[in-house]
C-alpha cells in the first residue's frame, strides 16, 4: 500500500452551500494526510473566497468558467468541462475523484468516483410544481442520469435526498447517506436581541422567504433576511417588503446576525439537508422550519415545524416562541444539542469510510491503492 497522502480531484461551485462544504470537508481531511484539488465550475471565487480556500493548508483552488448543469442551456459547456477534467486528472493523478455535479459521472476516469448528491433539478421541480419547463427538465435528465448510474459510489446528505435520487435516477446500487457538517467555532451564540432571521436565496421559491414576508408585519417582532434578490445581474429583483433585506452577508456578518438572532425561520419547501438552519443552531436560534421530510429527518424534536404554505401557522409558531423568553430558550438549547451530532470532524471520518470503499470497489482483491 502507498505512503503518499491520499489524493482526491473535487469538483464544486462558488456559490451557496457546496462551497462551504468543501471547504469545510478538506479542512476536516487535512489532519488524516489528504489533498484536495478542488476545480470551481460557474461564477468565479470572490477575493475572501479565494482568501478562506488558501488559508487550507491541504487544498489547492483551481478555478474555471465552465457552466454548471443546472443553468440554461449548459451542455455544450458542460462537455468542454469534461474535456478538461479528463486532461487535469491525467496531470493531478488522484485516487479518487468527487464530483458535486452529476453528468460528468460517466467520463472515463482512471480514478474510481464518488457524485455526492446535494440536490437536484428535478427533485426541486417535484416540490415547485410547473416552476420549470418539461424540456429542460428532460434535457438535464438526459445529460445527468448517465453520469449519476456511472458513479462507483452515490452519496447523498440525507435519506430523503437519496430516496429522491433514487426514484428519479436509480436503481443506484452503491449508496450512502452522509450528512453534511459544520466546522465549530464560526457560529456562536451572543446577546440576543429580539428579532427573527432567515437566510439564503431570496429569489428561489424552495427556500419559500415569501411566506415569512407576507406575516412577517402582524408580528411583535421585526424580521431580518440575508441572501441574493436575484437569480444574477441585473436580473429581475424579488422584493419582500415585510423585511428587512439585507444582501448578500459575508461569512463574519452572517455569523454576527445569526448569533444576535433569536429565532431563525426558513418554511422551505425544498431542502436535501440544509446547512444555514445548522449554521443558526450552532449560533444559539430556536428553529422554525418547513414541515417536509428531510428537515424532519435532520432536525426530528429539536424544531418547530410547520407547513411551507400556511402563513397563519408560521405566524403562529413565531408568536409563541416571542411571548416565552423561557421557551425560546428551550428550543435553541435542543438545536443546539442536535447541531453537536452534525460535526466536520465526524463527515471527514464519513467521507475517508466512503473513498477506501469507493477506491477499493475498483482495486484488485485485497488490495487498496492508496494509503487511508
Amino acid at each position: 500500500m502507498p505512503a503518499s497522502p491520499l489524493r482526491v480531484l473535487m469538483t464544486a461551485d462558488a456559490v451557496g452551500g457546496i462551497w462551504t462544504y468543501a471547504l469545510d470537508l478538506a479542512q476536516a481531511l487535512a489532519p488524516q494526510g489528504v489533498h484536495i484539488v478542488l476545480v470551481t465550475f460557474g461564477s468565479p471565487p470572490t477575493t475572501e473566497q479565494q482568501a478562506a480556500a488558501s488559508a487550507i493548508p491541504n487544498l489547492e483552488l483551481i478555478p474555471s468558467g465552465f457552466a454548471l448543469e443546472w443553468m440554461d442551456n449548459p451542455w455544450a459547456d458542460v462537455e468542454r468541462a469534461g474535456t478538461w477534467l479528463l486532461d487535469l486528472e491525467s496531470r493531478v493523478q488522484p485516487d479518487i475523484v468527487h464530483l458535486n455535479g452529476y453528468a460528468h459521472g460517466a467520463l472515463p476516469f482512471r480514478a474510481p468516483v464518488l457524485v455526492a448528491g446535494h440536490s437536484c433539478m428535478l427533485s426541486w421541480a417535484d416540490a415547485i410544481a410547473g416552476a420549470i419547463d418539461p424540456w429542460k427538465l428532460r434535457a438535464y435528465f438526459e445529460h445527468v442520469a448517465p453520469g449519476i448510474r456511472a458513479a462507483d459510489l452515490v452519496v447523498a446528505p440525507s435519506r430523503t435526498m437519496l430516496d429522491s435520487l433514487q426514484k428519479h435516477y436509480g436503481p443506484l446500487d452503491r449508496t450512502r447517506v452522509i450528512y453534511n457538517g459544520r466546522r465549530a467555532g464560526i457560529f456562536e451564540a451572543r446577546r440576543k436581541e429580539p428579532f427573527i432571521f432567515t437566510a439564503g436565496r431570496l429569489w428561489d421559491r424552495a427556500k419559500n422567504v415569501d411566506t415569512l414576508a407576507s406575516i412577517a408585519p402582524r408580528l411583535p417582532w421585526p424580521s431580518a433576511a440575508a441572501g441574493a434578490d436575484t437569480m444574477d445581474e441585473p436580473g429581475v429583483r424579488f422584493a419582500h417588503p415585510g423585511l428587512r433585506t439585507l444582501g448578500q452577508l459575508d461569512a463574519a456578518a452572517l455569523a454576527d446576525w445569526l448569533g444576535r438572532a433569536s429565532i431563525f425561520a426558513l418554511p422551505a419547501r425544498y431542502e436535501p439537508f440544509g446547512l444555514l438552519p445548522l449554521e443558526a443552531a450552532m449560533s444559539g436560534c430556536a428553529l422554525v422550519l418547513g414541515d417536509i421530510p428531510s428537515l424532519r429527518e435532520v432536525w426530528g424534536d429539536a424544531a418547530d415545524f410547520v407547513p411551507p404554505d400556511d402563513g397563519e401557522a408560521l405566524g403562529r409558531a413565531l408568536a409563541s416562541l416571542i411571548a416565552s423568553p423561557r421557551l425560546i430558550a428551550e428550543r435553541a438549547a435542543a438545536a443546539r444539542r442536535r447541531a453537536d451530532t452534525y460535526s466536520s470532524a465526524k463527515m471527514a471520518s464519513e467521507y475517508l469510510a466512503a473513498y477506501a470503499s469507493a477506491i477499493g470497489s475498483r482495486a484488485p482483491e485485497g488490495v487498496l491503492r492508496c494509503a487511508l
